[in-house]
């Protein structure tokens, strides 16, 4: 029997990309069927699509590319070659995006709600999802 297990943190950066890592990392294990069950149904959702929106190319794409093999770097290069280059602004907006995500904006009550359902409603050092996922997936405390 297989473990279930969270995903990379969205901190980890695959050529200066946040969160990229992340994602690939859920379709991989998701294939395997050792990814934690409550990520299931937001596979290719939130910051997934906001993710493969701001490559310009789509998730059923980077999914089958994905699970054809390949290192993370590879993975990026080859949704560059069929999306858009990357250039170190490009890497700036996208970062600064995915690690305030929840802060004072549009997934601010989905946070709150993420937050209370995980227990730690009244956490109110957790302003962002990336802040999230670290405390809820065990990696900080």
């Amino acid at each position: 029997m297989i473990t279930p297990s969270v995903p990379r943190s969205a901190y980890d950066p695959v050529d200066g990309l946040l969160y990229f890592a992340r994602m690939i990392e859920k379709i991989r294990l998701h294939a395997r069927g050792a990814l934690r069950e409550d990520f299931h149904d937001n596979l290719g959702k939130g910051a997934d699509h906001w993710c493969v929106g701001f490559l310009h190319i789509t998730y059923d794409a980077l999914k089958q590319r994905v699970l054809e093999g390949g290192s993370d770097e590879e993975v990026l290069g080859w949704c560059m070659t069929r999306g858009r280059e990357l250039n170190d602004v490009d890497r700036l907006v996208w970062n600064q995006f995915v690690t305030k995500l929840g802060w004072n904006d549009f997934v601010t009550p989905r946070l709150e709600v993420l937050k209370t359902q995980s227990g730690f409603a009244e956490r109110v050092d957790i302003l962002t999802m990336t802040e999230y996922f670290e405390i809820d997936e065990g990696r900080k405390s």
